[in-house]
């Protein structure tokens, strides 16, 4: 086991400096930098913005730029040197957990980052407990009573929850209780209230979860159909084998069959994704969701970082998050072994 981690953890650097490479050679064809916008706002007449960054580099001559202005910009945002030569200072510095600075919001990624991350943290955390704590009794339930007409109708409401986008489920549930043209149960946005400082440690608590309610529950639907019909499948698969009707054939109780021998071996596919999903519950930023209720979590991070080309944020997250993702990957994979003995990576002789 040992040597078979430390293969993997090499594999990381290759597989994360391929997905790093083919982000960064795209993004050197991609239209619309920051030099290009910078140069539109200046030629222009961006407005306040612009007038003043003009001002203060002494770069417009008579409503153009020369090229030493144009050679001022592009060492401005550290286009001056090579692709390669870049890429290389990049994985440098990638290295040392140096995620650079934002070219538009003057902070460093890593602040940007964190000061996002409660907020799509508060949502992936929320729809991760919320979808095994539902998903996982619902679907040991439907496979104990598969073909019962409980079976037919809570697949049929599963699958209603599937088939309607979160985005849509939202705004259907914000139209009804969130202050639209029906009811005023709940706030229309935000992660908080404006008294949030004044509120008890209770308020507090009940004002954040009064905030969070329509939001979860609308990301929460479109993970229940598929964990569900996961652990239905999977418990089925278990109680259709022969050492269940061997325990049945012996007198054993039901209860007892279902709990102590089909429980623990059908657990082993749902509880290896678990590292997985734990780790990426942290990072998960849903734009639609956190554009409906005024959220500003990483998921909004990630699109204006893409539509303002903000190069340090695309791939400063990317960095962090394909990271964790392959260490999820290499936790998944070991938790195998720990849920089943049986399983050696690298075999035996």
């Amino acid at each position: 086991m040992r040597r078979y981690i430390f293969q993997r953890l090499l594999l990381l650097i290759p597989t994360l400096l391929g997905i790093l490479a083919v982000t960064f050679a795209i993004i050197q064809f991609v239209p619309g930098g920051p030099v290009e916008q910078m140069v539109q706002q200046l030629t222009h007449g961006a407005g306040a913005g612009g007038e003043t960054v003009a001002a203060s580099n002494g770069m417009m001559r008579g409503g153009r730029l020369s090229p030493e202005d144009m050679a001022a910009l592009n060492a401005l945002y550290g286009f001056d040197k090579p692709p390669l030569e870049r890429f290389a200072d990049m994985v440098w510095r990638y290295a040392r957990f140096d995620l650079g600075e934002s070219f538009f919001h003057h902070q460093t990624v890593f602040e940007l980052v964190k000061q996002k991350m409660p907020v799509s943290m508060s949502l992936g955390l929320w729809t991760f407990f919320l979808t095994y704590l539902v998903c996982i009794p619902l679907g040991i339930a439907k496979a104990v009573r598969d073909g019962s007409k409980f079976d037919t109708v809570t697949g049929m409401v599963v699958l209603v929850g599937y088939t309607v986008p979160p985005f849509v489920l939202g705004l259907v549930l914000l139209v009804l209780f969130g202050g639209g043209s029906f009811f005023s149960w709940f706030p229309q946005g935000g992660l908080t209230g404006d008294d949030w400082d004044n509120l008890s440690v209770f308020g507090k608590i009940k004002d954040y979860l009064w905030h969070i309610a329509l939001p979860i529950t609308a990301s929460v639907a479109g993970n229940l159909a598929v964990m569900t019909v996961l652990t239905k499948n999977v418990f089925l698969e278990e109680i259709r084998r022969q050492y269940v009707y061997t325990a049945r054939a012996k007198g054993l109780p039901e209860r007892q069959i279902l709990w102590k021998h089909v429980f623990r071996n059908a657990m082993i596919p749902l509880i290896t994704g678990f590292p997985a999903a734990f780790i990426g519950a942290f990072f998960t930023g849903s734009l639609l969701i956190e554009t409906l209720f005024s959220l500003d979590g990483l998921g909004l991070l990630s699109y204006e970082a893409v539509m303002k080309r903000d190069y340090p944020v695309v791939m400063g997250t990317l960095y962090v998050f394909t990271l964790m993702g392959l260490l999820a990957k290499l936790l998944s994979d070991i938790s195998y072994s720990w849920v089943d003995p049986r399983i050696h990576f690298g075999g035996r002789k």
